[in-house]
């Protein structure tokens, strides 16, 4: 059992919540069994009184009451791939990038593809947002709408085609106040809008209502 704050496991972890470096941390037993179930090993686990003396382990805790469990691994990048994928350009957001890959996973999405200026979908707020869908759906790393799965579709605030389902290729999604940049929805295919009454959604609401109207299958 690790009895020092200096052991090389606990300096690690400390420093994977400033900075990934390849490695990410998930916190909590409900991650570290998404991450079993979706057959991701982890570089080694941490458990409160088993593997750290539980003051130990809270120390080096992200979570504001400390943890019993939290598993450190490697990050895993893919390429973009069909037939349904997202695109998050600029959501600076954390919690908002963990939030897509949920829905992601909920709507059957091939992977998540994480664009310029947006945040990091193995960063500790992200991770935990996810509810472990971290460990089910693919993500990606894009610096060009051209490297997605094709056709790619624009998700602005008013305007655009009305999302009909089963729709394939890409939904692009950019952050909340400022929407995506003006060369980016002219790189798209075509654009398409979600019809609210106020301004804006939150990207992440965006994003899901978004999914749900492109895989909802129409009534026969």
């Amino acid at each position: 059992m690790i009895t020092s704050p200096h052991n090389d496991k606990l300096k690690e972890v400390r420093r994977l919540h400033r900075r990934r470096e390849g490695r990410f941390v998930a916190e909590g037993e409900d991650l570290l069994e998404a991450a079993a179930q979706a057959g991701w090993p982890a570089v080694y686990e941490l458990r409160s009184g088993i593997d750290v003396e539980p003051e130990l382990l809270d120390a080096v805790s992200g979570l504001g009451s400390g943890t019993r469990a939290l598993g450190v691994y490697e990050q895993r990048w893919s390429a973009p791939t069909g037939p349904l994928c997202v695109a998050l350009w600029g959501v600076h957001d954390p919690g908002n990038v963990g939030t897509v890959l949920r829905s992601a996973a909920a709507f059957g999405a091939s992977c998540v593809a994480i664009g310029p200026e947006t945040a990091d979908p193995f960063g500790p707020k992200a991770v935990r947002a996810s509810m472990g869908a971290i460990f089910a759906v693919p993500v990606a790393r894009v610096a060009s709408v051209k490297q997605l799965p094709a056709p790619r579709l624009a998700l602005v605030a008013h305007g655009g085609e009305a999302l009909r389902g089963p729709g394939e290729g890409t939904l692009v999604v950019g952050a909340e106040r400022t929407g995506l940049p003006e060369g980016v929805v002219e790189d798209c295919d075509g654009a398409a809008g979600i019809v609210i009454v106020g301004d804006s959604l939150n990207a992440a609401m965006a994003a899901t209502i978004a999914l749900y109207e492109w895989t909802r299958v129409p009534d026969r």
